[in-house]
């Protein structure tokens, strides 16, 4: 199939037209304006239409671009539609899939669902890959291979080689790299497609492959494949299993989900959101995943507040503290937040020469001072500005403890996500919410402190 696509762009009009068409049985408008369109534009189209008239337009498209559609429907959405189907109809568009996705819709299904469908798989060497791939854990480097790739022996010659790759070729989508194995088909490196054919025919894959290739192993975790990719910048790499032997391969797109996943997971952890939600999710299910950050949000407000109730006295003497609370609030919450982003960057992109915890503290101190001295002058000059020069002592209150909450927010933002990195739990969560309302409580302890301290 070309790989060229029309420009498709779903309108009101165009999906009127649709359903005429599904309620008339008008298949060949279907398949005439539908023609050369991506599959993911498609998927978009059966976003909009329930699930029986969308199996209807899957039903007259051809497997293969059906399989594509299928692979491009947001998983929720799959699993609704899928069930308009009969397990035999769902093998059909399984076999033209690479295993790796064919096995992620798989273990969407129903437990006897699942089994009929694999009983269903009518191609001998689909059904072998999907049962071996559902051995492995989806968040693993065996759940992200697919078992399609382009192989030889490193004893064939080029001609052999070649037309192997034509007889392999019907079942790869992409071809990245050849990858050369011996007779127990361990792993001992890759050729390039290039130097195959600038080679002679009688030349040997022996003479010519290169042994510089990086692997991961099928146990490895899905985010460290990730981080392998992206630090040597790779299209595909290939997986062995713990004898050394050649298994698969794990492609960008499936690394791209993989980052793409995570880095929603991330952003909602660090705005307060406990689980995996979606804007389509129930009003349940996004309220049960918002409560606990706001529950513990509320707790550390009833804390700020018993603070500020222990220094009752001193803020009805000076009224005018209370006025600067949410400035300093703000700026705490603000730096914590700053730190902590940039620590956990720091631990999503690892290296092999890591600063010691030390010296971060070190430079966090430094930074730390630095922006509160600058910050406190400002606070400074608000102050006098807006409460005359007679009010100077607030102005030294107010900057004084500008630089004790930049201090304290910087040291939160930056061992908080340390220790809960060497504790094995995401760092993410110590983000948002969890310093913010720490910082809030202990800005304002150190705030009345100070103005117990040097006010009168």
């Amino acid at each position: 199939m070309s790989d060229e696509r029309v420009t498709f762009e779903l309108s009101k009009e165009y999906l009127e037209l649709v359903e005429q068409a599904i309620a008339r049985e008008d298949a060949s408008f279907i398949r005439e304006t539908m023609d050369g369109v991506n599959p993911a534009d498609i998927s978009q189209l059966l976003d909009e239409v329930d699930g029986e008239r969308a199996k209807y337009v899957l039903d007259v498209l051809n497997n293969e671009i059906g399989a594509e559609v299928i692979e491009e429907l947001e998983e929720d959405t799959r699993r609704d539609f899928l069930e308009e189907f009969e397990p035999h109809e769902i093998a059909e568009y399984l076999v033209e899939m690479e295993s790796d996705d064919a096995v992620d819709i798989i273990n969407d299904l129903p437990v006897k669902t699942r089994e009929q469908v694999i009983a269903s798989i009518n191609d001998p060497e689909t059904a072998a890959h999907v049962q071996e791939l559902m051995r492995y854990d989806e968040d693993c480097a065996g759940g992200l291979m697919a078992k399609e790739m382009i192989v030889a022996n490193i004893n064939w010659n080029v001609k052999e080689t070649i037309e192997e790759i034509r007889r392999q070729v019907e079942n790869v989508e992409r071809i990245y790299s050849v990858y050369v194995v011996d007779d127990n088909y361990k792993l001992k490196g890759r050729v390039s497609i290039k130097k195959i054919i600038l080679s002679g025919d009688r030349v040997k894959i022996q003479s010519i492959y290169d042994e510089d290739i990086i692997h991961v192993e099928t146990y490895m975790d899905e985010e460290e494949v990730a981080d392998i990719m992206q630090k040597y910048d790779l299209d595909a790499v290939p997986v062995l299993n713990l004898q050394g032997k050649l298994v698969g391969r794990i492609t960008i797109d499936d690394i791209i989900d993989v980052i793409t996943d995570q880095a929603e997971e991330d952003r909602q952890l660090m705005s307060g959101i406990s689980s995996d939600v979606e804007e389509d999710d129930t009003i349940w299910a996004i309220s049960k995943a918002r409560l606990p950050w706001l529950i513990i949000g509320m707790v550390g407000s009833t804390l700020g507040a018993l603070t500020m109730g222990a220094f009752e006295q001193e803020l009805d003497k000076y009224v005018t503290l209370v006025f600067f609370i949410p400035m300093l609030m703000a700026t705490g919450g603000n730096v914590g937040i700053q730190s902590s982003t940039l620590i956990i960057q720091s631990l999503a992109n690892r290296s092999n020469f890591e600063e010691s915890l030390t010296k971060r503290l070190i430079k966090m101190l430094f930074t730390a001072v630095l922006t509160g001295l600058v910050l406190a002058v400002i606070a400074f000059v608000i102050v006098v500005v807006w409460k005359g020069a007679d009010q100077m002592q607030f102005g030294f209150v107010v900057g004084t403890a500008i630089i004790g909450v930049t201090l304290l927010a910087s040291i939160m933002g930056t061992i908080t996500p340390l220790i809960l990195d060497k504790l094995d739990v995401n760092p993410a969560i110590a983000s948002g919410p969890f310093i913010t309302t720490t910082n809030d409580i202990l800005g304002i302890a150190v705030y009345l402190a100070i103005a117990n301290l040097l006010l009168p």
